[in-house]
């Protein structure tokens, strides 16, 4: 059975590139009637917080993808957080010291800083020298007899090659003289990334590791590792990392959001970010651009897969959000909104259904619906003047359209957006004013602004009173301003 893992560690707020990754493996599983697991890498005790755990955990459940192990789920190969599962890393250890494939090492940090100074200096890989690889039982004896702090390394054989299979890359070579003997239980007592993540990957019988291409260069020293142990490693799929504009790994330089709950508190919903994840690096076997997740697994291949490195663009994203949002219900936009907006957990759900064909269309977020929607709730309206007077108008000109406006619009028979239209757009006519002239100046009296939803169904939705107080109010600071 298909058995993969998504293994974060809880050293900052989730990164939206860690959320593709979760994607991939939740629907590879998915797709082979597999299983996912959650398991959490905090071996790093100085940067690890309960905080950011609880952030992972918040992430996957607003992304919608459900583990099936996982520390606040359990499961059959717990536990799922490294730092409760010590003492299997220091047995697994101890097993590579009694086999020869490890060894101890009581370099202090000093020297290990000197030794790769050194080794800079004349143009060395910055490798550790195995200096400790040598010593005697008697020698390591002694060390632990004054109480000498050491780690445990791997003994990497220097000839010969370690290779492995990538399922989008091929085979993979790396020759063993540049492979460091690396670190796999630090002074602490606490494993290191390489040798808790084969023990448990192994322990928790995980079949396919599906994880970024940053881990290429680790994988042979996993691999070593399996070899050490006699076991048999699991599939790799190294993906392409998301890149920004300028094609770097993205991150917060270029203002790109880069937290997955950022994501959602500026009002992308879940599906628009599986969607736009999925679209970085899979393609649907029809082309398809917008499409849900059960119909990603559906169609799912690791054969479609690309290794290119795809762009994170926050502008096809806010296309895909707003057309995420024209596509679902009203009930279940409401509740959406409510999520995220102060405005709509204000409101009552009736003045939401009423103004909602109006604004959605103008909605590319979640957190849109308050700045398009607030002119229909308030008192009174903040004017800038200047924005009163349309271009190409002056101060008389655009008093004398909100009198007439005020004058007509008190006594017209119907207050409907159609009726409304003909009305102004014959005033206009009459008057010789150029239409989109009026209508501005009518927008920005009605609404407080030159962008938003559409004028005459708004004021239709307004009302006559307030629409004319609004319009007297312009008038007299245009008059004024005048």
């Amino acid at each position: 059975m298909v058995k993969v893992r998504w293994a974060p560690s809880p050293t900052g707020n989730p990164h939206i590139g860690n959320a593709s990754i979760a994607l991939y493996n939740y629907v590879f599983a998915k797709a082979n009637g597999g299983s996912f697991v959650l398991r959490i890498e905090d071996t790093d005790r100085t940067r690890s917080t309960r905080e950011s755990e609880e952030a992972i955990f918040a992430s996957l459940k607003w992304l919608g993808l459900q583990f099936n192990e996982g520390p606040d789920v359990g499961g059959p190969h717990g536990p799922y957080r490294q730092s409760e599962r010590s003492d299997i890393y220091r047995e697994h250890t101890q097993h590579l010291l009694d086999t020869g494939n490890a060894y101890r090492c009581f370099c202090s940090p000093e020297m290990l800083k000197e030794e790769r100074e050194q080794r800079q200096a004349q143009g060395l890989p910055l490798m550790y020298s195995g200096r400790c690889r040598g010593l005697s039982e008697g020698d390591i004896e002694k060390h632990i007899d004054k109480g000498d702090s050491f780690t445990v390394r791997l003994k990497v054989q220097r000839d010969g090659e370690t290779r492995f299979h990538d399922h989008l890359r091929g085979e993979v070579v790396f020759k063993n003289a540049v492979v460091d003997d690396q670190v796999l239980l630090k002074s602490d007592g606490f494993p290191t990334y390489h040798l808790a993540n084969v023990v448990d990957d192994h322990l928790m019988e995980i079949t396919h590791v599906l994880r970024g291409e940053e881990w290429i260069s680790s994988t042979p020293k996993h691999i070593l590792l399996y070899q050490a142990f006699g076991w048999q490693p699991p599939k790799f799929v190294h993906m392409s990392l998301l890149r920004d504009s300028a094609r770097r790994k993205l991150s917060k330089r270029d203002g790109t959001p880069t937290g997955i709950l950022q994501y959602r508190d500026a009002g992308y919903l879940p599906e628009t970010i599986r969607n736009f994840l999925a679209l970085m690096s899979f393609s649907m076997s029809d082309e398809r651009e917008v499409f849900s997740l059960d119909e990603m697994i559906d169609d799912f291949s690791l054969d479609r897969l690309k290794t290119s490195a795809p762009v994170f663009d926050l502008q096809k994203l806010e296309w895909l959000n707003g057309v995420y949002i024209r596509s679902l219900s009203s009930d279940v936009l409401i509740e959406r909104l409510r999520e995220v907006s102060p405005l709509a957990r204000q409101l009552e759900t009736t003045d939401i259904e009423t103004i909602l064909p109006l604004v959605r269309e103008r909605m590319k977020t979640l957190i849109d619906f308050d700045p398009v929607s607030r002119f229909f709730f308030v008192d009174e309206l903040e004017y800038d003047p200047q924005s009163l007077v349309p271009k190409k108008c002056d101060a008389d000109t655009a008093k004398q359209m909100l009198e007439y406006a005020i004058a007509e619009l008190k006594s017209m028979p119907n207050w409907v957006a159609e009726d409304m239209e003909t009305w102004a757009r014959s005033l206009a006519k009459e008057k010789g004013w150029k239409v989109g002239s009026f209508f501005m100046c009518l927008r920005v009296a009605i609404t407080g602004s030159i962008a938003t939803p559409p004028l005459l169904e708004s004021m239709q939705v307004l009302g006559r009173e307030k629409c004319i107080e609004r319009l007297s109010k312009a008038l007299s600071l245009v008059s004024c301003s005048g």
